[in-house]
C-alpha cells in the first residue's frame, strides 16, 4: 500500500470506526469484546486489499455480516465473556434503559443469525431493502419476508418489548 492509500485507509477507520462498531454490536450479540474483533478482523482484511476495493463502506458492512455469520457457524460459538473487572454502576437511573437493553438482547438472541442481519442491517443501519439484499446475497423479496417472520417472532418470544418501548426509534436508545 503506496503513502496516499495509507492515508485514506487511516481516514476512513478514523472516520467510519464507531459506526461499524455499532454494527458489530448489533451482529455480535451484544458483546462489545467480540463486536471489536470483528471490526478489527475485517479491517485487517480490508487494509490487504485496500487499492482495489472502489466502495470501502460497502465492502467492509459487507464484510462483517459474512465474517460474523462464519464465526457463528463454528462449533466453539463464544457464549461467555471474560472482563478483569466488575464494570462500574452508572451514575444516574437508567433502568428503563437497561431493561430495553436486556430484552432487545435476549429477544435478538433467540432470533436465528439471518434473522438478526436481516433485522439490523433493515432497520439499525436504516439500509433499503435492495442493499440488504445485495449485502446478504439474496433477492429483496427474501429480505422483506425474512424481516415479516423475524418482526412476527419477535413478538410472539418476547411480548415484552412492546410494554417498554420508548417514544424513540428503538435502536436509537439501545445503543446510544
Amino acid at each position: 500500500m503506496d503513502v496516499a492509500e495509507e492515508r485514506r485507509f487511516r481516514e476512513f477507520v478514523s472516520a467510519r470506526s464507531p459506526a461499524l462498531m455499532r454494527l458489530g454490536y448489533l451482529l455480535t450479540g451484544g458483546d462489545q469484546h467480540a463486536a471489536e474483533d470483528l471490526l478489527q478482523t475485517v479491517l485487517a482484511k480490508a487494509a490487504v486489499r485496500w487499492s482495489r476495493i472502489d466502495e470501502p463502506e460497502a465492502y467492509v458492512r459487507r464484510a462483517m455480516y459474512r465474517q460474523q455469520v462464519s464465526w457463528w457457524r463454528l462449533a466453539s460459538s463464544r457464549r461467555e465473556t471474560v472482563v478483569a473487572e466488575a464494570p462500574d454502576a452508572p451514575g444516574r437511573d437508567d433502568t428503563h434503559t437497561a431493561d430495553l437493553k436486556l430484552v432487545l438482547h435476549h429477544a435478538l438472541a433467540r432470533l436465528t443469525s439471518r434473522q438478526r442481519a436481516v433485522l439490523v442491517l433493515r432497520y439499525f443501519e436504516d439500509l433499503p431493502e435492495a442493499e440488504v439484499a445485495q449485502i446478504m446475497g439474496c433477492s429483496v423479496g427474501t429480505v422483506r419476508s425474512t424481516a415479516h417472520r423475524s418482526l412476527a417472532r419477535l413478538r410472539t418470544l418476547s411480548p415484552e418489548l412492546s410494554d417498554l418501548r420508548s417514544p424513540h426509534h428503538p435502536f436509537e436508545e439501545v445503543t446510544s
